[in-house]
């Protein structure tokens, strides 16, 4: 029998909790203001996170959250993105992993996305 896989989408600039698991911060750019220290991640995992381009026509616009969804998809069949997802997707068979943004609404963020993605059987 498989267990349920637990990921968990949370801000990386709230203070880690014992629950975390593997704490993996899956955005680009490194969050402004934060010290490596403060952050306590596991990994940095920036090759699932989307292009450049696409982060920018987003914008965390919620109108264009499921047009977002629907290009960030296409984006993760590509190569490299389909590697880190891939490795994602391992440490959830493994445990516990949070998935780390500096968004603000992290419900309409690609973490957010990635923690759909991850626990889908």
């Amino acid at each position: 029998m498989q267990r349920s896989r637990q990921v968990r989408v949370r801000r990386v600039y709230d203070p880690p909790e014992e629950t975390d698991g593997s704490r993996v911060l899956v955005d680009r750019i490194w969050p402004r203001g934060l010290s490596k220290d403060a952050a306590a991640l596991d990994e940095w995992c920036k090759d699932v996170a989307p292009s450049t381009e696409l982060r920018k026509w987003y914008g965390h616009d919620p109108a264009r959250f499921e047009e977002f969804t629907r290009r960030y998809h296409s984006e993760l069949d590509d190569t490299a993105h389909a590697a880190a997802l891939r490795h994602l997707k391992d440490l959830a068979r493994h445990g516990t992993v949070t998935l780390l943004t500096a968004t603000k609404d992290r419900d309409i963020s690609a973490a957010a996305v990635l923690g759909e993605l991850l626990t889908r059987r």
